[in-house]
Parts: C-alpha cells; structure tokens; sequence
C-alpha cells in the first residue's frame, strides 16, 4: 500500500511517499481502507520534534519511533479480527488513531472508531475527531462550561476553534471569537456572538473579562490571559507558542493555587463516549466541519507546511484515492 513515511526529524521535506506492506488486523482490530485524513498541529510537532519533549514522551529519541503520521481518518472498514463485534465489512466508519493515517489502510482497535454520518462525505468526516475531541474537552472537561458564561476563544478560526465556536454555542455560551480579519465573517457564520480582529484590537487589553477563555493560538503571555478571566474565570490552554506552553504548564499551577482564576492546560485524550458525542452533535447538525483546503496523499508534505503557516481556515484534509475505488 501506499504511505507517507517519515524517517528523521526535520521539515516536511523529510516526509515521503512510498510503499509499505498492507497491515494484517489483529484479533481485536478493524482493517480501515481509508478514503480521508486530516493534518493537525500533532502532525508538524512529531515531524519536527518541536517541542523537544515529542522525544521523551515516547516519540522516539534520535529518529521518529512511529514512521506514518496522521490521527485522523475516515473510511471503510475492509476486514474485521475475530473479536470485534460492532462492526463489519462495508461498515463506513471514522475516527482518531495513534499514528498511521497518511496511508491507504490501518488498523485500528473498535474503541477508536464510530460509523460515519451516512449525510457527511469521507472529507469532512475525517476533519473531526483530534480537533473537536480537543474542542469538547478543553470546554467541557477543563472549562466547565455553563450555559450563559462568556466565552472567548483565541484562533476561533482554525481547525479546534471552528468547532470549539459550535460547541460553546452549543453549550450555550456567548461566544466571542478571536481571529485575523479575512476570517471574521467565517467565524461569524458558524455561530460567534461577538469577533475580534486581532490585527486591530487586544482582547487582553479590552477591559472585557470572561467566564472560560479557550487558547488556541497567538503568543500573549499567560498573565495576560488571567488580566481577562472573571473574578472565578477560567483559562484553557490547547495550543499556541512552546513559549506560551510552558508558561501555562510551569506558572499555571502556582496562578491557579494563589487566586481564584484556574489556569489549566489541556491534554486531549480521545475516547470512545465522547466520538459519540460528536457524532450525534454532527447527525443533528449543531456541528459542521469547515474544510479549507484538500490535497492528495501525495501532497501530505506541503498540507502540513501549509497548516504550520497558522492561516488555515478551519482544516487541512487530505484525500485518498485508491486504484479499485468504484
């Protein structure tokens, strides 16, 4: 079969298509032929090793341990290991792995995957499992979302933000989002309440506090983010600058312990209850993937620069064809 491989550290250069062997599904694994992946931020950090902790945490030291990217896919289930019960051949499924995504098939453990909405395509499918799973729990989880909270979230435009916008609203929130000017309306169009263009105002410097605030991306320092919590406020940290990290994950805990303000960091951890949740918020239509771009499996090197730029509306797909697709 064919797969993007990726054997060293470094830009997306290093990454290369090839072919591999066909894996062989084990007695509790589902064989998916897949059709979609998407890119996420996941993907350039263990390509790159950035930050250095991708190496400690298992990542493997001086060369990638896993050598296909991609947590992301949708497709048709081909074979079935002894064991599974809820699924079967035919069956069109999606969900989020471990690693293995940039390739026409993987196997995966049933716990990892939910029948795809029979209105949605493979493409948009595939956009939703790291990304809203990341949204729903930095909300849910960590944010504690309540109905009537004012909730702002910075990189409202990007693969986890176009979802949070939903989800928030979903939960009832009054949501602003924060993004670049090009993106307003966007954002605007899947729900917001209120935009912010950050090329023209600092939310941080507004005055305006809120309830739960979800950091996605920029490089304000964590400070500033708690100088714009509510009195009991909370601040969720999903993404953003290494410096921004490590400000949330040394200085967060101290912060959170000597005020009222929490500052938490997210570490999503797929699971199998909540892809149903957003499977059911995707069959109700409170839900819709925003797809900016699609590229082959080819392609997969200049998708993830692309992504690595930080202006991708909503996500980066990748589409794969296969020789015998009807």
């Amino acid at each position: 079969m064919k797969a993007i491989i990726c054997t060293k550290y470094g830009p997306p250069e290093v990454l290369r298509l090839t072919e591999v062997e066909k894996p062989t599904p084990n007695d509790n694994e589902i064989l998916v032929k897949i059709y979609a992946s998407s890119v996420n931020p996941h993907d350039w950090r263990s390509m790159r090793a950035d930050p250095v902790l991708v190496r400690l945490m298992g990542g493997g030291f001086l060369k990638p341990k896993h050598k296909i990217l991609g947590v992301d896919i949708a497709g048709q289930v081909e074979a079935v290991g002894r064991n599974v019960k809820q699924f079967q051949p035919g069956d069109e499924v999606f969900g989020g792995i471990d690693f293995g995504g940039f390739a026409e098939y993987a196997c995966v453990t049933e716990d990892n995957l939910v029948l795809k909405p029979t209105s949605m395509k493979f493409e948009e499918a595939a956009a939703v499992p790291a990304a809203a799973i990341s949204a729903l729990q930095g909300l849910r989880d960590k944010g504690q979302i309540k109905s009537g909270q004012k909730v702002l979230i910075n990189g409202a435009s990007g693969g986890v933000g176009t979802f949070a916008v939903q989800i928030a609203k979903y939960f009832g929130g009054e949501v602003t989002g924060v993004c670049s000017t090009r993106n307003l309306d966007m954002v605007r169009s899947i729900g917001a309440d209120h935009v912010i263009d950050y090329t023209e105002e600092d939310f941080t410097k507004s005055g305006q506090n809120y309830d739960l605030i979800l950091a996605l991306a920029g490089y304000h320092p964590i400070s500033a983010y708690k100088r714009a919590l509510s009195p009991r406020g909370i601040y969720v940290m999903v993404g953003g600058s290494n410096a921004q990290m490590f400000q949330s994950l040394l200085l967060g805990p101290w912060m959170s312990m000597t005020g009222s303000k929490k500052m938490v960091v997210l570490s999503a951890k797929p699971n199998k209850e909540d892809l149903i949740f957003i499977q059911e918020l995707l069959e109700a239509g409170k839900v819709v993937p925003v797809i900016d771009r699609r590229y082959p499996l080819s392609e997969v090197a200049e998708a993830i620069g692309y992504l690595e730029k930080g202006h991708a509306q909503g996500k980066v797909v990748i589409t794969i064809e296969h020789d015998d697709k009807q």
